[in-house]
């Protein structure tokens, strides 16, 4: 793990207050990824809370260090947040706080790896995005996936202020398109240009084992990288499994 990673000098030029009034973000994952957001967001002028599993005390320390200004709570007061980002690992989606999560707008920014969570067939079906199995699960949330598909690295090093040449790009996939505009708005805020993607569905498109993830590409070329999904051996082995050829 890498500890103390700054947020980029050219992101940190432009100033918070420059936004405007933002809002509150809830991180749930006390992890690398989880640190990377929160220091982006904090600097985008968000009041950001974090969540790990057990009590916020024991994540304190970690807090202090990687995300200095955000603070360490329970997961059913990260999810109390304007916007919730989940990001622990996938194979233990179920022991999120659903109750607490009704409503929430919650941004998706995990993966599954099988190495780690092990062999969960729900999240290796190539008939559905693990979003999509996500968003039955957290049946009364609205969720969009983002942020997952980057490397930690350019999460950590490569955000920019608008207008950079050499701005990344994030894409974007939901079916409620206010809740994708809004998420929309945090990626900008954050330092990265949105591409949006689709529905929720499209998530499948963001997912590891395809050509966008870990990628780390402007926009133009994360456009491109979606439109020949279907073309990539990963889009092969899902249309196959889904009688598209």
């Amino acid at each position: 793990m890498t500890y103390g990673a700054s947020v980029p000098q050219n992101l940190q030029d432009a100033p918070a207050q420059a936004h405007g009034p933002v809002g509150s973000l809830g991180i749930i994952g006390a992890g690398r990824v989880g640190a990377a957001v929160a220091r982006l967001a904090l600097t985008a002028g968000y009041e950001v809370v974090i969540a790990g599993s057990g009590s916020p005390e024991r994540i304190a320390t970690f807090v202090g260090y990687e995300a200095p200004g955000a603070r360490p709570v329970m997961a059913s007061d990260a999810a109390a947040a304007d916007l919730v980002v989940l990001a622990i690992p996938l194979g233990k989606f179920r022991s999120l706080p659903v109750n607490a999560l009704r409503g929430a707008l919650v941004i998706d920014a995990m993966n599954y790896w099988w190495e780690y969570d092990g062999a969960i067939p729900e999240l290796n079906d190539p008939l559905t995005s693990t979003s999509e199995t996500l968003q039955v699960f957290l049946s009364e949330a609205r969720v969009v996936k983002t942020l997952n598909h980057m490397s930690v690295y350019a999460l950590e090093h490569e955000a920019r202020a608008a207008g950079d040449p050499e701005r990344k790009a994030l894409a974007v996939a939901g079916d409620d398109d206010d809740a994708v505009a809004r998420v929309v708005q945090f990626v900008e805020r954050i330092g990265f240009d949105a591409v949006v993607a689709g529905p929720l569905a499209q998530g499948m498109k963001l997912e590891p084992h395809t050509a966008l993830f870990a990628a780390d590409e402007d926009a133009a070329e994360v456009r491109a990288i979606l439109d020949r999904f279907w073309q990539s051996q990963r889009g092969r082995v899902v249309a196959r499994a889904r009688g598209l050829v």
